[in-house]
């Protein structure tokens, strides 16, 4: 049976956006509502005449009104409907991750067509985090799916941060089911690389997932380099730079827990952190108080930006973090540099960078523009999801 879903009524021309791929929807865009969908309630978008455009999530509590998930207005958005989702996106990543990696992106949100929803698989376990009203109605759907179609040990759920307060929601943390016990962490392979991620209290959901093409493009180019590695978190570019053959590697990070867990990824991978030291320190000053030269660096900041009010001010804080490690950078040097900032665009970021470089009066290179892996997917029309960029850059006097 037909399900017969509120209907969303746009302005005249309103509906390029959709037409386009694009999967959103702003307020300003939408003339009418028939019938009275709740936030998180599907809906079915209409242009001005009435023709159909397909289905999504609503949220009038949002500037993002509308959310697409299927041109195909006669689906019904069920316990099948996610779960063909979700098997969809796990057949994917079964494609692309080696057999040596027991961690990855299992749902990337709008790049797997499931709005507001992260999945990431750390070895037996999830964790997951559903950022919009939408993914939050359908939860036990997903939990369900989840289950059924990967058998996990546990999920924890990490639905914190800016955006669920944006869509009206509360944020909510702790294990769905299953677990471990406080302060464990669980171990996990990357390309044949062992790292223990704390999926309870670590950065995003523990692991820097999005990097891992990177860094073994790190390991590829680091023999008899000396590198620093700049916001090393727990260090795997550092383990990266070392499997490479680096000659030294200096981490600084201004954590002393994430310092610990470098030192400790370091000695469990072969490598002596003697030989690879990581230092406590706030990389802004350290780079002004260093006089060491380096071969190589990695800069790997968090998110400088984290609404469009800050992106002048995380502009700058950019362009001085890329100009101080120009000037430790020996002549053809190489740097890799990194946002990522949701409201940072790679133009902007670029531009950042070449301003730097022509402050510290250094000729750049472009030898690659870098992204997340293939396990964090985009949506050629939805290229706000990309939110990782990347530079690699050969720096000469």
């Amino acid at each position: 049976m037909k399900t017969i879903y509120p209907r969303l009524i746009l302005k005249p021309g309103r509906e390029k956006s959709l037409l386009n791929g694009h999967p959103w929807l702003f307020s300003g865009a939408v003339a009418s509502v028939e019938g009275r969908p709740a936030p998180g309630d599907i809906v079915t978008a209409v242009d001005a005449d009435g023709r159909p455009l397909g289905l999504g999530f609503f949220n009038s509590r949002s500037d993002i009104i509308f959310r697409m998930l299927t041109t195909a207005v006669d689906s019904r958005v069920d316990a099948a409907f996610w779960r063909e989702r979700l098997r969809s996106a796990v057949d994917l990543r079964r494609q692309l991750i080696p057999q040596d990696t027991t961690a990855c992106r299992l749902v990337n949100a709008e790049g797997d067509r499931m709005p507001g929803l992260i999945v990431d698989q750390y070895e037996n376990y999830l964790v997951c985090s559903l950022a919009t009203a939408g993914m939050e109605q359908n939860r036990p759907f997903l939990i369900d799916g989840l289950r059924e179609i990967l058998s996990p040990k546990g999920i924890y759920e990490r639905s914190e941060g800016r955006a669920r307060k944006l869509e009206g929601l509360e944020e909510r943390s702790g294990w769905i089911f299953g677990g471990i016990e406080e302060g464990e962490r669980i171990s996990v392979q990357e390309n044949g690389l062992f790292f223990e991620v704390d999926v309870v209290s670590g950065q995003k959901t523990g692991f820097f997932l999005d990097q891992r093409i990177n860094r073994e493009q790190v390991a590829g180019l680091s023999r008899d380099l000396t590198i620093l590695n700049c916001f090393s978190y727990t260090g795997a570019f550092s383990v990266y730079a070392a499997r490479g053959g680096a000659r030294r590697v200096v981490s600084v990070d201004v954590s002393e827990g994430a310092n610990a867990m470098a030192r400790f990824h370091l000695e469990k991978n072969g490598f002596s952190p003697d030989r690879h030291p990581v230092i406590r320190g706030d990389v802004f000053s350290w780079l002004r108080e260093t006089e060491e030269i380096f071969d190589a660096i990695i800069l790997d900041p968090p998110a400088f930006a984290k609404s469009r009010k800050d992106v002048a001010r995380s502009a700058r804080g950019y362009k001085d973090i890329n100009l101080q490690a120009m000037k430790h950078l020996g002549n053809d040097g190489l740097l890799w540099t990194f946002s990522c900032s949701n409201f940072m665009d790679e133009a902007l970021f670029q531009k950042v960078v070449l301003g730097a470089a022509r402050d510290a009066g250094k000729h750049v290179q472009l030898l690659k523009v870098l992204g997340p892996g293939p396990d964090h997917p985009t949506s050629l029309a939805h290229l706000e999801g990309r939110y990782l960029k990347g530079l690699l850059l050969r720096v000469s006097s």
